[in-house]
């Protein structure tokens, strides 16, 4: 039986154009689902928009389109930005489409009969950019939401409402069992202490005062509400309830399967209290983890173009390469916690990490090679000495923390390593001098060796980094003359492949960056960045 794994981003809000905040969760869940599939995961990555809402109804009407006709301009932009950086997605799901629609439908409809939902009317504080009602306290004196802190309106309508407190101790339970299904760990407090213990109260799951929303059979003039329709992408993006229900039998009813959800922390409420319930009254299993993702923030607070801060992925990749935009986004910012995004730490991280690091060391292995052994890579020599031992224990250890690290979604230090394993290599350099046992005819195998032993080390390298380095991974690869059929991760970790292999030295993978000049064009560019009309 094959290993399986399933990851989604949250399906986003398409009220305006995406910008490097909304690219993040996106690059790194991409990250996630290419390192499983480089080390033989079956893997299946979804994401999308949620595409329904008074939000959104609004917005078409403030633009003089129509709901579907706003939608579909920016859904665009959205798949466009993915293409630009390179992002696996398997599947794209919008919630109208019809094969979500009717499902959300049969759901509805199942959970009516199953008596979990019933009609009841609901009076409270809205906000329609959160799509969330409150109360009374939660809002204070001066009826602000409490998420966003805009205004909220009263609201009065009749609605149907999840009996949640049906499902409450099976909650409870998965919470108990399963330590890690809210990640960061400190989330599932925030979820008990302010959500639970006070009181949970039944969810409403429709609404009546806007119709742009999937419509309920059982009801007139009632659009299931978002939070219902929405989370349920996770599956209907499966084929759950539908003809061709192939990838969910295979990817959410095998219980070997590893399910992720990635999120940000302003859903949490709803895909850890809501969610589980959910799946519960349709007697289907849970996923194995919901990670909470941290936000990535500007000087100035979080990006968002009310303020003026946002910065847009495309201004970065075509100065900068897809690659470095997403080496960025995972190395600088530890996955789980906030983040923030400076010119400074930008161009010194391409210029540090990449450029004296990465590059450096295939750079000056290259070189070697060519001088010293004509550009055919040695066979490893018997004739190890303790610089060499040293080198391969810590690549063996480091290929033992990536799949540690990588297999509790700890990615920032998954490739920590592998950059730590890099900067060893260097140092190995310093510490062998191969310039002086290239002197001595005596020490030929010592040479030898140490050739061999660093390019190894950058395979292994350039094999552990392909997940972020989409383009770059490769041209090193061609650098080293690695044919194809060997750029595999079991031939990476094997260390011991490339002996007689020709090396061919190319253009430098990442160039260094004139720090003031790229500094003061990234100020630039967040300063006053360059709209581009949606395709």
């Amino acid at each position: 039986m094959s290993k399986k794994f399933y990851i989604t981003t949250p399906i986003y809000y398409p009220s305006a154009r995406p910008h490097l905040g909304h690219a993040y969760c996106t690059t790194m869940c991409d990250i996630i689902a290419r390192g499983k599939r480089l080390r033989g995961y079956e893997t299946f990555y979804l994401t999308g928009l949620d595409e329904h809402g008074e939000k959104i109804q609004k917005n078409a009407e403030a633009a003089g389109v129509t709901p579907q006709e706003f939608v579909d301009r920016i859904a665009v932009t959205f798949q466009n930005l993915w293409k630009t950086l390179d992002i696996s997605n398997d599947d794209f799901i919008r919630t109208t489409q019809p094969r979500h629609e009717k499902t959300v439908q049969k759901i509805f409809s199942h959970m009516v009969k199953n008596d979990d939902v019933y009609l009841s009317s609901y009076s409270g504080w809205y906000c329609v950019h959160e799509e969330s009602y409150w109360t009374e306290t939660q809002v204070g004196e001066e009826h602000v939401c409490p998420e966003c802190c805009r205004p909220v309106e009263k609201k009065e309508e009749p609605a149907y409402f999840f009996r949640c407190g049906k499902y409450l101790d099976r909650l409870l339970d998965i919470y108990n069992s399963n330590p890690k299904f809210i990640t960061p760990e400190g989330r599932k407090a925030e979820m008990v202490n302010n959500f639970i213990k006070p009181g949970l109260m039944d969810l409403s799951v429709s609404r009546t005062t806007f119709s742009w929303g999937v419509p309920i059979l059982e009801a007139d003039k009632h659009v299931i509400y978002v939070w219902l329709d929405a989370l349920s992408n996770y599956i209907t993006g499966l084929g759950f309830w539908q003809e061709d229900d192939s990838n969910f039998q295979k990817f959410w009813m095998d219980p070997e399967t590893e399910i992720v959800h990635v999120i940000g922390a302003d859903i949490t409420r709803f895909h850890t209290i809501y969610w589980p319930m959910f799946l519960e009254s349709l007697g289907l299993r849970q996923p194995n983890r919901v990670f909470v993702h941290g936000l990535l923030m500007m000087k100035d607070g979080k990006m968002s173009k009310s303020r003026g801060n946002v910065i847009y992925v495309e201004d970065l990749v075509n100065r900068y390469g897809v690659d470095a935009v997403r080496y960025f986004m995972a190395r600088n910012i530890i996955f789980g916690l906030d983040g923030e995004f400076t010119p400074e730490s930008f161009v010194e991280t391409i210029n540090v990490d990449l450029a004296n690091n990465f590059g450096n060391l295939l750079n000056r292995t290259i070189s070697m090679i060519e001088k010293y052994f004509g550009g055919e890579i040695p066979q490893i020599s018997g004739n190890l000495n303790d610089l060499d031992k040293n080198l391969h224990e810590t690549a063996l250890k480091t290929i033992q923390s990536y799949e540690v690290y990588n297999d509790d979604l700890k990615v920032t230090e998954a490739y920590g390593a592998v950059m730590n394993l890099v900067s060893a290599a260097n140092k190995y350099i310093q510490d062998s001098e191969p310039w002086t046992l290239a002197k001595d005819e005596t020490k030929k195998d010592l040479l030898a060796s140490c050739m061999s032993h660093l390019a190894h080390v950058l395979f292994l390298a350039a094999t552990l980094l392909k997940p972020i380095l989409v383009t770059k991974s490769d041209l090193a690869f061609d650098q080293l003359g690695i044919p194809k059929e060997l750029r595999t991760y079991e031939a990476a970790v094997a260390l011991n492949k490339l002996g007689g292999l020709k090396v061919a030295k190319g253009e430098p993978l990442f160039p260094r960056l004139n720090a003031n000049e790229e500094i003061e064009y990234l100020k630039e560019v967040i300063s006053s960045p360059k709209e581009k009309a949606a395709a």
